[in-house]
């Protein structure tokens, strides 16, 4: 059986990741518009109606238009924009959240695709509250940093531009209101939002997530090794997502942003001091890589029940 596929928005920096892990796979069909219809309404949702799977990458009103368009009940949609990640009806696109959560990506027909900073988050974190080790109601942080990519065109137009990049390291999203924050509360479980601190590397792709947890404070006072069996049973046997041992992370100096590389992996980390009761939980991604494109390619190939990591840079 071949799929057809259409993504709209397949030009911008998502949508040629996605198309370069989809080339060359028999299994798959493609809808394309010349240069001239890419926008145009009629066009659109033709191609939309045609496909049996949409990939959206698009900003986020633009993403709600096409799934206006679409008006057969057949085509399935997987978004990679903001609009639908908490919206009811749709299915959450990160296949490890929790066990049994693959079945139901296989079934859904309206798949929103993670964050990239909500993807090494969630990682780190669901499985600890599912083992009850983190209290639900604990006040988590989360900082880290990202590649410039992760800012589409604006923000690498500005850290390419003739004047040089902006700047080394950027802090931003001082609001406390940034959009990635509903999805890391609900589907981590949190009773409260997690103050979120990220910031922008002049690199660009990469990106480091970490959430550091004093485990002395905390109901039972959980070991390290109890933090690090739980991750580790949670990911055991993933091809996509690794948990360092502790001996190898605790040999470790360091994590580069760029830790796996333009790959769909996501590592894991433990870095604790056990006579400290603490940790500092950290994620390595590549932030279009499993926080983008090749989280898109996942969903799209447990909903066409293709072998996951067909296509994926692992």
């Amino acid at each position: 059986m071949t799929h057809k596929i259409f993504i709209d928005g397949g030009v911008g920096t998502t949508g040629l990741e996605i198309g370069e892990r989809l080339a060359g796979r028999p299994e798959l069909s493609f809808i394309t518009l010349d240069e001239d219809k890419r926008k145009d309404a009629g066009a659109r949702r033709e191609a939309l109606n045609a496909a049996d799977i949409v990939i959206l990458c698009l900003p986020d009103d633009a993403a709600r238009e096409a799934v206006a368009l679409i008006d057969n009940d057949r085509t399935r949609v997987i978004d990679a924009s903001t609009a639908h990640r908490v919206a009811e009806g749709w299915t959450y696109g990160f296949a490890e959240l929790e066990p049994g959560h693959r079945e139901k990506l296989a079934n859904a027909r309206f798949v929103s695709n993670p964050g990239c900073w909500p993807t090494g988050f969630l990682a780190l974190v669901r499985p600890l509250v599912l083992a009850g080790l983190l209290p639900a109601d604990w006040p988590v942080t989360v900082s880290g940093a990202s590649g410039y990519s992760g800012g589409g065109k604006s923000m690498i137009a500005e850290f390419e531009g003739a004047d040089g990049a902006p700047s080394a390291f950027r802090p931003y999203g001082l609001s406390l209101t940034h959009k990635h924050i509903p999805e890391m509360q609900r589907y981590s479980g949190l009773a409260h939002p997690p103050i979120f601190a990220p910031a922008v590397a002049n690199a660009y792709r990469g990106m480091i997530v970490e959430v550091p947890l004093q485990l002395r404070a905390m109901a039972g006072a959980p070991k390290v090794a109890d933090v690090h069996a739980a991750l580790a049973e949670a990911y055991a046997g993933s091809p996509v997502v690794s948990v360092a041992s502790l001996e190898d992370s605790a040999a470790m100096g360091q994590v580069a942003l760029e830790h796996v590389g333009a790959t769909d992996r996501l590592a894991l980390f433990v870095f604790g001091n056990e006579s400290a009761g603490q940790v500092r939980l950290v994620a390595a991604l590549d932030n279009l890589g499993k926080g983008a494109a090749g989280a898109a390619v996942q969903n799209l190939n447990i909903l066409a029940g293709l072998p996951e990591t067909a296509g994926l840079r692992l």
